[in-house]
């Protein structure tokens, strides 16, 4: 698929985030000589195109007091992994979950939920509860502890030399 030049332009003026004023669409719509309604009209059809998948906040969890992040890891029989990554996926305290294909022999994981607490016991008291829930589906688990954070972007558009 191959962008319009004006939009484009919407994807290169929000990739980084919306700026933080009280009317961030009328800001960028006026940056851009839109008019704020086309502009949400311009967004909504590129969300129901699947070029923008999701419009939404991202909180440092960091600044929240969440210090401790742990990815819990699961090696869980591949007949119900998908229906228990879901329930797992709704627990209030995973930010995200997500089926990846196993590394045999080394990595037998196909399931991963991102647990964040104030500590690594309350973090590990979370992954029980994940445990809990997998129950006699789940063979093997274990948690990986984050030691520093890393720079998370989206992929960017590089912008168009005029």
């Amino acid at each position: 698929m191959t962008l319009n030049s004006k939009d484009r332009a919407i994807v290169e003026a929000t990739q980084a985030g919306l700026p933080l004023v009280p009317n961030p669409y009328e800001v960028v719509a006026d940056t851009l000589g839109l008019d704020e309604a086309e502009l949400l009209e311009r967004l909504a059809d590129l969300k129901a195109q699947g070029v923008i998948r999701r419009i939404g906040a991202a909180p440092n969890h960091y600044r929240l007091g969440m210090t401790a992040n742990g990815m819990t890891v699961w090696d869980v029989d591949d007949r119900v992994v998908d229906l228990l990554g879901e329930r797992v996926g709704a627990l209030p305290f995973v930010t995200h979950c997500y089926r990846r294909p196993r590394a045999l022999p080394d990595w037998p994981y196909n399931l991963f939920a991102m647990v964040h607490g104030s500590t690594n016991e309350e973090v590990a008291e979370k992954r029980k509860e994940i445990a809990t829930l997998l129950g006699e589906a789940c063979r093997a688990g274990d948690i990986l502890f984050s030691t520093r954070i890393l720079k998370k972007t989206g992929m960017r558009l590089r912008r168009k030399e005029n």
